[in-house]
């Protein structure tokens, strides 16, 4: 059952927004949702960067079985580099997820805390790790914490399916997508547009060719 946020958010965009109001009621509700473990949900945000979301969910499902689902920042330190690189890491994402697990260990970074802070403070936080960038900690604003108000306008499949669906000649850049946000009233609820733009692309393209950026 969606939240009266999420129907509040729905019944805005469909006001304001004729396009969005097409995929809306093509797709129905599509709620967003949170999840409690921060440190999975980095990790694997990493090990799918650059790739497929078939490929992402393959080498993802092969690290978690690895460390038994509950991969730990000290076991993964722990874990020698040529393990990690034969499981589907490359040499940078190995570097990257040694980095998140080390940053933890030192309490440099506390996942705990992060909830409580605001968007732009989580995404600071989150860039301290080397490999995170601002897509990454987009994903984490909307797919574990729920955040409502993201807008990750350098991800490939935000920007294909603002072309697609608004007719544009070209993909859209930052500057462009953030022109259709405001004109079209999307805010405080850009994850929620988000979420179907993404869910447009299905009708679109095959989204094994939609790379996580």
């Amino acid at each position: 059952m969606p939240s009266n946020n999420h129907k509040q958010a729905i019944q805005r965009l469909s006001k304001n927004d004729s396009v969005l109001s097409t995929i809306i009621k093509k797709n129905g509700i599509i709620n967003l949702s949170q999840h409690k473990n921060y440190f999975n949900a980095l990790l694997q945000a990493i090990v799918g960067q650059q790739l497929s979301m078939y490929a992402a969910r393959t080498i993802n499902k092969r690290f978690l079985t690895y460390f038994k689902n509950r991969p730990e920042p000290a076991s993964i330190l722990e874990t020698d580099d040529l393990k990690l690189r034969s499981l589907g890491l490359s040499n940078a994402k190995v570097k990257y997820v040694k980095d998140l697990s080390q940053k933890i260990l030192s309490k440099e970074i506390v996942l705990k805390k992060l909830s409580k802070k605001t968007d732009d403070e989580i995404i600071a936080e989150l860039t301290k790790v080397k490999g995170i960038g601002e897509w990454t900690a987009h994903m984490f604003l909307i797919f574990t914490l729920g955040r409502m108000n993201v807008l990750p306008y350098s991800d490939l499949g935000i920007r294909k399916a603002v072309m697609l669906n608004y007719h544009l000649k070209k993909m859209p850049d930052e500057k462009k997508i953030k022109s259709i946000a405001e004109k079209n009233g999307w805010h405080p609820y850009c994850s929620i547009v988000s979420l179907y733009l993404w869910r447009s692309l299905d009708n679109n393209i095959n989204r094994r060719d939609v790379k996580r950026t």
